[in-house]
């Protein structure tokens, strides 16, 4: 259990936005990774779509539902006090869908989420092939998340992939147009150079995300770089789950080569791995309801 800040998670990150500099929501999936990016002290985190895919043992090819995208963004949010952002990918349909993918992430307990405009099943946005709808149908969706958020501080983000598919200048009218139509901020995937990265926020007439995503199509930067070229939002999809595998690999690599698990010093003791996770408050519960007295109102 985690003891929740007096602000909402919403409300939490619409703060954050109202004071300068960049925000950074590391990405995770799951509990454990939504858990460790708060205790690292992060005030925001993000649902990589990708993570969530391949944690249950697919590729970002679209192939996760909206039941399945909302379950994961429920089990993160519900994990910590802090936002979480995630990804809606498509909005799994027209504007239909759009509309119950905005209502089930609102139940689930996200503070916002990202829309594009890729053909379902979408792909990942840092792979070729992709394809778009059209910059109507896109606006279109956008304008029916908006008219479906019950919550006002629920953050609506535009995410175009026609950088990839057509070019910067149209990823840019298609950014502007989300934001015209009430997009809160404007998510331009995949520039390709430095160059591409600032103009993107000089270009666009609104708040603007950065997608850090390593080895992918866009070049990687510090933060600082990216806060001096006025981004607002930075999110890192890959970090946690690109060192996870690796950690995996390595840690069963040394199990298969000496027949051996790893020695017990690199380990986190058992303990402490559930204190993590809110041992110390649930252990509490155990006598607290016991004593008439002090049951009720500890």
């Amino acid at each position: 259990m985690t003891d929740h800040p007096r602000l909402s998670p919403r409300k939490q990150l619409r703060a954050l936005l109202e004071q300068p500099g960049l925000i950074a929501a590391p990405g995770g999936y799951d509990g454990i990774t939504a858990r460790t990016i708060e205790q690292a002290g992060f005030g925001c985190a993000y649902m990589s779509g990708a993570g969530v895919s391949a944690s249950r043992g697919f590729p970002d090819f679209g192939l996760l539902t909206l039941t399945e995208m909302a379950q994961a963004a429920g089990i993160m949010a519900g994990s910590v006090g802090i936002p979480v952002i995630a990804d809606a990918d498509t909005g799994y349909g027209n504007e239909l869908n759009v509309t119950r993918t905005i209502r089930e992430y609102e139940k689930a307990g996200v503070a916002g989420c990202h829309i594009e405009d890729q053909v379902a099943p979408k792909r990942c946005g840092h792979l070729d092939g992709k394809e778009l709808v059209s910059r109507e149908e896109f606006v279109a969706k956008i304008r029916a998340a908006l008219a479906a958020r019950r919550d006002s501080d629920f953050l609506i983000i535009a995410r175009t992939d026609a950088r990839a598919v057509v070019d910067l200048d149209e990823a840019i009218l298609r950014a502007n147009a989300a934001l015209a139509a009430g997009a809160d901020m404007a998510f331009v995937e995949a520039a390709q150079s430095l160059e591409e990265l600032a103009e993107i926020p000089c270009r666009v007439k609104g708040p603007c995300l950065l997608n850090i995503v390593r080895a992918g199509k866009t070049p990687d930067i510090p933060l600082a770089d990216a806060e001096a070229m006025g981004y607002r939002l930075a999110i890192l999809p890959s970090l946690l789950i690109g060192a996870v595998m690796g950690a995996c690999d390595e840690t069963l690599s040394v199990l298969a080569q000496t027949r051996r698990p790893p020695p017990k010093g690199s380990a986190m003791p058992v303990a402490e791995r559930f204190r993590r996770f809110g041992a110390d408050e649930w252990n509490a519960l155990r006598t607290r309801f016991r004593d008439p007295e002090t049951g009720a109102s500890a």
